[in-house]
């Protein structure tokens, strides 16, 4: 008798999708990055922070269309595979792999940082090994574990955001804290208006505001492990947009209503300084408490994302066939393996020089509007090839279509053309397109082009 063949688990429920949606948009960026996107554009950077949060829910939209529809492993690497072709979804997969893999080095390496906060003499390596091993272990167990673990990582982030907002609007409103002097919301306007470097600064300001909001598309990966795709995916889709108005509008509001904006980007994180004005003597202590938790959930995250898309491109022979095997308890333990590896060398080389690690991460922030961009492409392909009954029947429409796809695809051509006019940014564009040409040359030099063109040939003969 044959034995049966394991597979991808459907172990998460509807709550950890729920929030890890969530933990994904709120990440180290908003609790330490956003100091600098407020100095670049002052409270202006409200109206960046909404409107790129309008174009997110779009493409998230776009991608639960096609997500609810066909619920796999690999997510819009299949998808761009499916209705853009081969190379597409080569190219996308492999991006997105390494996108997660440099982004979760830097995140490990940001742990080894906050743990010299509480243990100053100890080495940074030896957090950032401690922290890779762990979350490779979490992953290695059950989906259910990565799930949970991703759970209560993401409540400590939102709770400390929640708790910010309500004592701080206390303030703003009561004066809570400040001695019951209501300190208003002024200093929106008070420091140079509310537009300080015009919208130039709002502009410049766009390509930080976007990748904060990188890993938000994860909920795409984890749609071929969840227990009722149409149900989890819609929810967790659906709310995207009012939670990025709270959370990251929402809290940003309260810190430069509360706090002069032009005084945060000297003196460190915005979420210390607003606990302190509050009262909390221990912020410095608590943030970076919920900033490691922060770093840790994204590396938990990033190995998750990784190890499905490397197990999706083996099923599509454009990975080594062994990122294809599943462990007993249904996980992709070679690919999760291959992946950790890679982060090992990543914190080796991110010791060795600081120069090659910038360089490497360009890559991630060109390789995030790529995703973006092959999700909006793919749905637009997806719809062209249904015919009007089939559309009548889709479960989760992008609102607007096609005009918020053509508008969202605008927008990240726009952001890429800012990346090009700033030098801080402009090494990104040589980088970034140098990646996918050598990944499109290893594609034709290994010969599956070829491969793929037979397979084809095949399902049509069959």
């Amino acid at each position: 008798m044959k034995q049966k063949q394991p597979q991808l688990q459907r172990g998460l429920e509807e709550r950890h999708i729920s929030l890890m949606s969530l933990g994904a948009a709120i990440g180290v960026g908003l609790f330490l990055g956003s100091a600098s996107a407020i100095e670049m554009a002052g409270p202006a950077i409200l109206l960046g922070y909404a409107v790129s949060g309008v174009i997110m829910f779009f493409i998230m939209r776009a991608l639960g269309e096609m997500a609810v529809e066909h619920p796999v492993a690999g997510s819009f690497s299949r998808y761009a595979h499916n209705y853009l072709g081969p190379l597409a979804g080569y190219l996308t997969g492999w991006n997105y792999w390494f996108l997660w893999v440099v982004t979760c080095i830097a995140e490990i390496t940001a742990v080894g940082i906050y743990m010299q906060f509480w243990f100053p003499d100890t080495p940074r390596w030896a957090w950032a090994l401690a922290a890779l091993v762990l979350m490779t272990f979490i992953n290695l167990l059950a989906v259910k574990a990565y799930g949970e673990f991703e759970f209560w990582f993401a409540l400590i982030k939102i709770v400390t955001i929640v708790v910010m907002i309500v004592i701080g609007f206390g303030m703003i409103l009561f004066g809570i804290g400040n001695g019951g002097i209501a300190t208003g919301i002024s200093n929106l306007w008070e420091h140079g208006g509310f537009f300080p470097h015009g919208i130039s600064g709002v502009l410049m300001s766009l390509q930080m505001v976007m990748f904060a909001y990188l890993g938000i598309e994860m909920i795409g990966v984890t749609a071929g492990e969840v227990k009722n795709p149409q149900k989890s995916l819609t929810k967790a889709i659906n709310t995207v947009f009012w939670r990025i108005l709270i959370f990251y509008v929402g809290a940003l509001f309260v810190i430069m209503s509360i706090y002069p904006w032009n005084e945060i980007g000297e003196k460190g994180s915005p979420f210390v300084l607003t606990f302190e004005k509050i009262g909390i003597h221990a912020a410095a202590g608590i943030i970076n408490f919920v900033v490691l938790t922060a770093a840790l959930s994204s590396c938990n995250s990033g190995i998750f994302s990784t190890s499905r898309m490397l197990f999706n491109l083996a099923e599509q022979q454009e990975a080594p066939r062994a990122f294809g095997q599943l462990t007993k308890r249904g996980i992709p333990g070679v690919a999760l393996i291959a992946t950790a590896i890679a982060m090992l060398v990543g914190v080796y080389l991110n010791y060795v020089s600081e120069k090659v690690f910038q360089w490497v991460t360009s890559v991630a922030t060109f390789g995030a509007i790529w995703t973006w961009a092959i999700i909006l492409l793919s749905q637009l392909k997806f719809r062209k090839q249904l015919s009007a009954e089939q559309v009548k029947r889709l479960a989760f429409k992008l609102p607007f279509y096609p005009y918020s796809s053509y508008l969202s695809l605008a927008f990240l051509i726009g952001v890429i053309a800012l990346m090009a006019y700033f030098p801080d940014t402009r090494i990104a564009l040589i980088v970034g397109p140098a990646w996918l040409l050598l990944l499109t040359a290893v594609y034709f030099a290994k010969g599956m082009h070829r491969r793929q063109h037979r397979r084809q040939e095949k399902k049509q003969a069959g």
